[in-house]
């Protein structure tokens, strides 16, 4: 051994130079020589036990195994003799002898390290007797299934959940002549202790301890195993930031987060959180509570996104112009300007913020959120010109602008033809929620009628209730189990005096004079889409319901106002054709985002959009397209979960709800948030799904 604290061995021939304190096998496999192994993991302690990487050390009467022998200097190693292979069939013999041998119908097939080593092994029929164990496989925990005929005894399952998890609750069970991995006295994972990591899973080399196959079916790997980031539209790291906020470190949680929007608070009221939907806690009872922990730890930590923007990249002299300032239009701004570019954004509206500013209510969005965070956008010194309509983007293009992106969202609200739907009393639901947030008076009746089953739809009739209607009805296509609002839309909106009524068809609205006086219904008995999109309607005839209207409010759908003179092409919707990989329009140098090219979408949805527009736009202006920040000094969490009494069992508590008759006499929020212990309470509650996707993965002998 050298002073530099390394050591020379032989491995079939080869002479090797390694650092000092590593078994054979890891030096071996490092060098590309393949020792065949099943117990060993090399995020494990080694213990030997499968017997399959056994090698001839020059000096030594036994076979020892490579995994638990550290490499010494000057060591000479054969890891093939006929000695060796020999006592590795009969090893891999035993293990195969109770396992089953229909490998074509196992989830694991093709994927299974015991199948490998068989074909590596193993040559030609089994000499041993094989047996059927006929246990019974177990498929009623949360998230995975145990099939115990599977299980080859390795131990890597119980040294993972103790050594790596410290959680400790897999251990070796006997039935008989059968040796398995299972809980103590096979208890139910979430009795037993479980804290649902899915390391077991993650190094079980056959499949014994598996995911349910409904849980990975057609996903990839990483949507499958950490859905609540990868769901996410923009892939806010959302174990990241549960796990700074478990840690009361809420400055980090907070910047991890605007690693990805510039939006944080924003969305801490209204995203309409698809990684709660997909949150692997649902399964053992309810999901995280992602959305509120995001507004929580905005709210307690302090920085602003001034504080928190990381390094702005040289200035390149190159304009950008920006038409809109919604949400993908400021996102597309603020990773734009941190590329070094030089924006400008142009709002037709007298106000900045797009349909957060004029379409979604103040008791989901408080303006003083959105304003703050409009602000530290423009304190960055990003130029947002309100009340300028553009309407033609030539005059940009030939006024020193190298790129332009249009993000209009879809502010054109629709009203359908139907007879009675001319004159007073009707609205679109985008001019109505625009009045109403410009603090325009609104002449609303007691009786209220919105159409339409969706969150846009549910707006409209809770401001309606707000502004003082007494009867606020809700009529859609959509049956109550597909409507396209909410849970929490349909429960407040409930709760706050609004009637549903589902499967309904609108047929005309009666008028006496000029005044709207009701509208009449079909039941609706089948509503779907056509391979094209067209709506398919069908009604039953005889149905007849009448309700009785001063206002009718259509909510039916929106789509951009496009000028005709910007000479874009458009979809039969009416929407921005793009090109799917530049996100470019037909137009040298003009690109599209947001809702302007997918319709009327959710705020995190106009988020990432603007964030592919901001990487598309920089590589054609010239540079990587690399918007990726990391904000937080990168640091490895803690591999040990430790055990914690009950954790299964922790529900989610319901949420603080303002009374529905003290909310509806104004604009206030209607949750009151988390506060710090509830924070704590509920961030505890994370499976940390993450962490697995740090377990090394196990290279199979082809790739050596």
């Amino acid at each position: 051994m050298d002073d530099a604290g390394r050591l020379k061995l032989n491995i079939d021939g080869r002479d090797i130079n390694t650092e000092a304190g590593k078994s054979v096998l890891e030096v071996a496999l490092e060098a590309g020589i393949y020792i065949p192994h099943l117990c060993y993991h090399p995020d494990l302690p080694s213990i030997g036990g499968c017997r399959l990487c056994t090698v001839e050390i020059e000096g030594r009467e036994d076979l020892p195994t490579s995994c638990t022998t550290p490499a010494v200097n000057g060591m000479i190693v054969k890891t093939n003799t006929e000695k060796v292979k020999h006592l590795r069939r009969m090893a891999m013999e035993l293990m195969l002898a109770g396992h089953p041998q229909a490998c074509d119908t196992c989830s694991k097939y093709l994927n299974c390290e015991l199948q490998s080593l068989k074909q590596y092994i193993i040559d030609s029929d089994l000499k041993v007797r094989t047996r059927s164990r006929l246990f019974p496989v177990n498929t009623r925990n949360p998230l995975f299934l145990h099939d115990p005929n599977k299980c080859v005894a390795c131990g890597r399952c119980v040294r993972a959940c103790r050594e790596l998890r410290g959680v400790g609750i897999l251990q070796y069970n006997r039935r008989e002549a059968d040796i398995y991995c299972g809980t103590g006295a096979d208890l139910p994972l979430a009795d037993a202790g479980c804290r649902f990591c899915g390391a077991c899973a993650e190094v079980c080399p056959t499949g014994a301890i598996a995911d349910k196959p409904e849980l990975l079916r057609e996903k990839s790997r990483k949507v499958a195993l950490v859905p609540c980031r990868y769901t996410c539209p923009a892939e806010i790291d959302v174990p990241r930031y549960i796990r700074y906020i478990r840690e009361q470190n809420y400055a980090a949680a907070t910047a991890v987060i605007r690693e990805k929007v510039p939006f944080p608070l924003v969305l801490g009221y209204v995203c309409d959180h698809p990684c709660e939907n997909v949150c692997r806690r649902g399964q053992l009872n309810q999901p995280i509570y992602i959305r509120e922990l995001k507004r929580f730890t905005v709210e307690y930590g302090t920085e602003s996104i001034a504080q928190a923007v990381g390094n702005r990249k040289p200035a390149t002299e190159k304009k950008v112009a920006i038409i809109g300032s919604g949400p993908a239009g400021l996102t597309a701004a603020y990773y734009l300007w941190k590329q070094g570019h030089e924006i400008t954004v142009f709002e037709a509206l007298p106000k900045a913020g797009g349909m957060m500013q004029y379409g979604i209510p103040e008791y989901h969005l408080p303006r003083v959120v959105l304003e703050k965070e409009i602000e530290d956008i423009v304190k960055l010194g990003i130029e947002i010109k309100t009340n300028t309509r553009i309407d033609s983007i030539d005059t940009l293009l030939s006024g020193g602008y190298e790129a332009v992106i249009v993000a209009v969202g879809t502010h054109k609200g629709q009203i359908l033809p139907l007879p009675g739907s001319d004159g007073p009393g009707v609205y679109n639901c985008i001019d109505y929620l625009r009045k109403v947030h410009a603090g325009e008076n609104i002449p609303l009746g007691k009786k209220v009628v919105v159409l339409g089953g969706g969150s846009v739809a549910f707006d409209c009739a809770r401001v309606a209730r707000r502004l003082g209607s007494e009867s606020v009805h809700i009529a859609c296509l959509e049956s109550r189990v597909d409507l396209p609002a909410s849970k929490d839309d349909l429960e407040e909106g409930e709760e706050e005096g609004l009637v549903v009524h589902p499967s309904r068809t609108a047929v005309r609205i009666f008028r006496e004079g000029s005044q709207v006086k009701g509208i009449e219904f079909k039941e609706v008995s089948f509503f779907g889409f056509d391979e094209d999109k067209n709506a398919q309607i069908e009604v039953v005839e005889e149905s007849r319901d009448f309700i009785e209207a001063d206002n009718v409010i259509f909510a039916v759908g929106q789509r951009p106002d496009i000028p005709p003179d910007f000479g874009l092409e458009l979809s039969p919707r009416k929407l921005i054709e793009i090109d799917a990989y530049s996100l470019g329009t037909n137009k040298e140098g003009v690109f599209a985002a947001g809702d302007a090219v997918s319709g009327t979408a959710s705020v995190i949805k106009a988020i990432a959009s603007g964030r592919k527009t901001a990487a598309a736009v920089d590589r054609f202006l010239g540079g990587n397209g690399n918007i990726e920040e990391r904000l937080v000094p990168g640091t490895e969490p803690g591999k040990c979960l430790g055990k914690e009494q009950e954790f299964a069992a922790r529900g989610r508590f319901e949420m603080v709800r303002i009374p529905a008759e003290e909310r509806i006499q104004g604009f206030c929020p209607v949750a009151a948030g988390l506060d710090e212990a509830s924070a704590a309470y509920d961030a505890s509650r994370c499976l940390q799904c993450d962490l697995r996707l740090k377990i090394t993965p196990v290279k199979f002998w082809g790739s050596y």
